[in-house]
């Protein structure tokens, strides 16, 4: 499914969220009996799920949250901002028909995000912004990616941590569970390197399809899950067509992405970098870029780039009093590079020096080491 396998976790324009989606927490129930599958091997199970499987038609709902054990931020209200994907539980329904036939709905309080494929276009609503941009048949070829705030499914949350498997990873099986009222294999990979902040990773793999339904995270020497992005809720039945019909509402902002656009899919990636591989990768990012992701979601910072909505009681929350309060646990550390801040938890660490930031699940150590030898 090409849409799983090219969605992105986050906010254009801020990598750390692609970290913290790597580092947050969730426990959903899951205690069922175990339930009674074929063996199979842990190498079966890792080329199942390298393989190209086909997605059947389905009917889901998808949590996932993140607690970052960061102190207390204040509440911006826009569930686009990186403070919302840093500390907030976010529900994604999916149906899915086929790679042209499917819509993600990301419903908030007072809004809702969604991206609909009806075989002929790709449209993408946002009612905080009453605002709709329609992709012609070639383009929307090119657009397969979720909404910039979206929870990753299951499948995407797999995929991007099969991206670190090798001789860095030892790879086994645990036993069988049901998610979502599937039974399902569990694949357990976990980093060698000691200076990886990451304990092990569980992918639950449906044991008829074999496609991912849950991801778990677990920090070392933790007995539960500091990430989970799963199905709560799922049927391998077709969605009802009505699901990928869709008129832009009365007074919404029309916008059509063209194929071969020059905009179309592309964002300022300047300054951006990365040191390492693997279970060690660091993002390293402009400071200024930290800012604008806190208060604002990409699609907002031109509108609002210092002051952001808490909630609807509309009280003004500045980006620089989130990110006083996102370093308010951090220390002041100095080497060879400089001075900086420092902020750890179980599975993040991030540094900020020199106008740079560095992120990666791994210890300070690492990124140190990154400082001024990104690429």
């Amino acid at each position: 499914m090409s849409l799983n396998r090219r969605a992105r976790w986050a906010v254009p324009g801020t990598v750390v969220v692609v970290t913290a989606a790597v580092i947050a927490a969730l426990q959903i129930p899951a205690a069922q009996a175990a339930p009674d599958l074929p063996g199979r091997t842990p190498a079966q199970l890792l080329a199942s799920l390298s393989s190209d499987t086909k997605l059947p038609p389905l009917t889901g709902t998808v949590v996932e949250t993140a607690s970052l054990g960061l102190p207390q931020l204040p509440q911006t209200g826009n569930a686009n901002s990186l403070t919302s994907l840093l500390t907030g539980s976010h529900t994604m329904k999916v149906y899915y028909q086929d790679g042209s036939h499917f819509r993600l709905a990301i419903p908030q309080p007072a809004s809702e995000t969604d991206l609909i494929a009806d075989g002929s276009k790709l449209w993408l609503w946002q009612s905080s912004a009453d605002s709709v941009t329609e992709f012609t048949p070639e383009g929307a070829k090119k657009a397969m990616v979720t909404p910039d705030a979206s929870p990753p499914t299951p499948q995407q949350a797999a995929n991007e941590i099969l991206a670190a498997v090798g001789n860095t990873t030892l790879v086994s099986v645990q036993a069988n569970v049901m998610v979502a009222g599937q039974p399902c294999y569990e694949l357990v990979l976990a980093p060698k390197d000691s200076r990886s902040l990451v304990g092990r990773v569980v992918i639950a793999i449906d044991g008829k399809y074999g496609v991912p339904l849950r991801v778990q995270l677990y920090a070392k020497g933790t007995a539960s899950p500091a990430f989970q992005v799963g199905f709560t809720d799922l049927q391998f039945v077709a969605p009802s067509p009505a699901n990928f019909s869709f008129t832009p509402p009365p007074g919404a902002s029309v916008t059509v992405e063209k194929p071969g656009s020059a905009e179309h899919g592309k964002q300022d990636t300047s300054g951006f970098g990365s040191y390492g591989a693997g279970w060690l990768t660091v993002a390293a990012f402009p400071e200024k870029d930290l800012e604008q992701g806190v208060g604002t979601g990409a699609a907002d910072s031109a509108k609002q780039p210092d002051i952001v909505s808490a909630g609807s009681q509309g009280v003004g929350v500045s980006s620089q009093e989130l990110l006083n309060a996102l370093f308010g646990s951090g220390k002041t550390v100095h080497g060879s590079w400089g001075s900086g801040t420092l902020v750890t938890t179980s599975l993040l660490s991030m540094l900020v020096t020199n106008g740079e930031v560095y992120v990666g699940a791994v210890k300070p150590s690492v990124l140190e080491a990154a400082v001024g030898h990104t690429s």
